[in-house]
């Protein structure tokens, strides 16, 4: 935990504990004792992933702050996320097949050089030598294609020789060559014209694509319109004006997963240490109609944006939009503003996420001599005119009431506690190093952010004590002098 309070490498830390009488007050140390290597820490990381104990620092100061009643469930707690950069490079296509492939011999170079010595040529020791760079490439995209290509031939010769009957069985156990073997999978695709790349929806989803040999856990995500190689931490905390803000659940996911997927997660690790809100303050990234309504569930309050109604009458601000019609839940019929009901109504699973829906069609003899038409729908052609899509009774109502509840200023003012957690995540990464992970795939990465929480949660809970104040709003000096007139 020191270490991440002061932002030290292994290296530095184990420095400090041999140097500094502070840090050996606090790990009950004799003055004269000599310390450790740094090594050990990275040993002492790999028993608490290997053991699952990830959690425990962060679950040990939580447990303390409630034994003081610094700490309790209710009140009000909130969630962000920000986006971490794997610690690796971020490769295009070329470089990652170019590299997958080095990384592999390189690995069975040390692993089985006389095996592999017989399999290798001069020109491969050329090609795959060195670290593969996009500047070393050949200029032109039709050489570069043929580049691409043959590094997959080559790929696939390595693997028959892996995979040959008479290759030692422990050959297909090395990492870098099943990274190979997945990577080969998702890149290349070989049939009787050859091996070639693929492209467009022939490749697989990014959320199973690799994106680097060396840390297999990172991905590629987009968030408005920059991406990044790596995960996401999602950082909760308290945020009464009478406790110190203490971060109670740190959850680390790769870079593709959404908020959403998250929001029910941090609600059940919350419910593990009994410290559930009453209101858990989000933003829209956290929100849809099942959350809200299963946070209601629970017994609180979900408070965050609603999503925006999708049709595209509410998108252009002009015609009637779902709002604007009547649902009788009863009968299974809807009225629509023109005093019309509708004449079918069935459920069915959406095409894009499976979420069960409910639609409804209004007879196409109503809407066509409609006067209110123009403003409704197109001019019908068949049977069915205004058709409308909606969610489930207890989903649609629970989202239209937080629709209505955001307009108001009593919604806007209680919702403007949430802007404090992006300065507890400003804080974590000046301090932490939050948003740029030390460390090589997701276990690792995850507990990193549980010591990054916890040595937070040591600095506030210090503050707290001292009664040192919170940061203010920054003001110019510009301001100062206007204020001050």
């Amino acid at each position: 935990m020191l270490q991440y309070a002061e932002g030290l490498t292994d290296r530095q830390a184990a420095d400090q504990v041999r140097a500094r009488m502070d840090w050996k007050f606090l790990l009950g140390l004799e003055l004269d004792d000599p310390g450790f290597d740094a090594s050990v820490l990275s040993l002492f990381r790999s028993r608490l992933i290997e053991h699952g104990l990830e959690q425990t620092t962060l679950e040990l100061v939580l447990e303390r702050l409630r034994g003081l009643g610094l700490l309790k469930a209710g009140g009000r707690q909130r969630t962000d996320s920000t986006h971490v950069l794997a610690a690796v490079r971020t490769p295009n296509r070329m470089e990652f097949v170019g590299e997958t492939l080095r990384a592999a011999l390189e690995a069975l170079a040390v692993a089985a050089p006389a095996w592999l010595s017989g399999l290798v040529t001069a020109e491969w020791a050329e090609r795959y030598g060195p670290r593969v760079d996009d500047y070393r490439f050949p200029k032109g995209e039709e050489v570069r294609e043929q580049w691409s290509e043959q590094v997959g031939r080559d790929g696939f010769v390595l693997l028959e020789a892996v995979y040959a009957p008479a290759a030692p069985d422990w050959l297909r156990e090395i990492e870098a060559v099943q990274v190979l073997r997945v990577s080969w999978v998702q890149q290349y695709h070989r049939d009787e014209r050859g091996v070639r790349r693929r492209e467009g929806k022939d490749l697989p989803p990014v959320h199973h694509r690799l994106c680097s040999p060396y840390d297999t856990d990172a991905r590629y995500g987009i968030k408005r319109g920059s991406g990044w190689t790596g995960y996401k931490a999602h950082l909760t905390e308290t945020c009464e004006p009478d406790a110190p803000h203490v971060i109670t659940q740190v959850a680390t996911t790769d870079a593709v997963v959404a908020g959403t997927e998250m929001t029910e997660p941090v609600h059940q690790a919350l419910a593990e240490r009994e410290l559930l809100p009453d209101v858990h303050v989000v933003d829209a990234g956290y929100t849809t109609a099942a959350l809200f309504l299963s946070a209601t569930e629970r017994g609180m309050e979900l408070l965050g944006p609603a999503p925006h109604d999708s049709s595209h009458q509410s998108r252009e601000d002009q015609g009637f939009s779902r709002a604007d019609f009547t649902i009788d839940w009863d009968n299974e019929s809807a009225t629509c503003p023109g005093g019309h009901r509708s004449f079918e109504w069935w459920e069915q699973k959406h095409h894009r996420n499976g979420t069960p829906v409910l639609k409804v069609f209004f007879p196409a003899e109503h809407c066509r001599p409609c006067p209110k038409q123009t403003s409704c729908t197109k001019p019908p052609s068949g049977r069915r005119g205004r058709g409308i899509t909606f969610l489930p009774r207890g989903r649609h109502e629970a989202l239209e009431a937080v629709r209505q509840a955001q307009e108001t200023d009593n919604w806007k003012n209680r919702y403007a506690i949430r802007a404090g957690v992006e300065g507890t995540i400003s804080q974590a990464v000046r301090v932490t190093g939050l948003r740029r992970t030390r460390y090589r795939d997701l276990p690792a990465t995850r507990l990193g952010h549980v010591f990054a929480a916890t040595a937070l949660n040591l600095i506030h809970i210090d503050r707290w004590l001292t009664g040192t104040p919170l940061g203010g709003t920054r003001t110019s000096r510009l301001e100062a002098l206007m204020l001050a007139a």
